[in-house]
This record gives structure tokens, sequence and C-alpha cells, in this order.
């Protein structure tokens, strides 16, 4: 059981040690994946642009870096931006979304990339916290498995 904890154990701080080494390349990789869905959004309504819908919608973002970025896709040049940038959905008309001067008006003109990864990072430290509560946990089960083990090995002659 020791053994199995300590597995356990070795597996998530080399998960964390990985994670905080590579923290960087992660966003790295997450701006260069929300650039792409930005291009390929809508181009077949498929999990990529709901899940861009729905990071513009619940942190009130626009873009990658601003709402001009879609400026640069093949949705701006045919609908304009989209809804889910809007501030005011009831003031939000097709016209004004393909005008991108009217559109600053009318959409959250900050960028996603810097929203979403300040947000990661804000609750980093809680969940820092949360996995050094479980490796505490687990560390404490460790001895007192090898001590239960000592325990049972010794007293086991003397039952005889």
């Amino acid at each position: 059981y020791a053994m199995l904890l300590s597995l356990i154990f070795l597996i998530v701080l080399v998960a964390a040690i990985v994670g905080f080494v590579f923290r960087h390349e992660i966003k790295t990789n997450f701006e260069s994946n929300l650039e792409l869905a930005l291009k390929d959004y809508n181009v077949t309504a498929d999990r990529h642009s709901e899940a861009v819908n729905t990071i513009q919608r619940t942190l009130h973002c626009c873009g990658v870096q601003n709402y001009s970025d879609w400026e640069r896709t093949e949705y701006f040049s045919q609908r304009g931006i989209p809804r889910s940038c809007c501030k005011n959905q009831n003031d939000c008309s097709q016209e004004d979304l393909k005008d991108p001067n009217k559109a600053k008006l009318k959409v959250f003109v900050d960028g996603c990339f810097f929203l979403v990864t300040s947000a990661m990072e804000s609750k980093m430290s809680v969940v820092a916290g949360i996995s050094f509560g479980i490796a505490c946990f687990q560390l404490i089960g460790i001895i007192l498995s090898c001590c239960l083990s000592r325990y049972i090995t010794n007293n086991q002659y003397e039952m005889v």
C-alpha cells in the first residue's frame, strides 16, 4: 500500500513540475489554438466555434488580442464580428458588426487571450493549495502504512 501511494505521489509531483516548467509553452499553444479557432470559426459549426462563443460571452472579450482580430478572418468578410462579442445582444445589428468603426462601440474591445490566461493564473494558487493538501495526506498515508507494516512484522513472532 505504501508503494502504491508513493507511486501516485511521484506521478502528481512530476505532473506539477512539468506543468510549472512548461507553463509558457502552454500559453503559446493556447494562443495559437485560439487564433486557429478564430480563423476557422463557424466554417463547420464545430465545438471550437462554440468554445470561442462561450469564452467571449463569459469573459466579456472579443478576439485573441482585441476585437480587430476578427477582421483577418473569412467569417468577418461574410458576416462581420460574431454576436457573442456584443455588449448588448439587442443593440447589435448585422450592419454594425460588419463595420469595424461602428462595432468598436457595440462589442467588447478586450482580447480573450489575456483574460483567459490571467483567470487561469489567478486560480493557480487554489489548485496549488489543494494539491499540497492532497500530497500531505498521501505522505501521512505512506508513513502510517510503513508503521503498520513494521508493527505487523514485529508482532508476528510474539503471537506464536
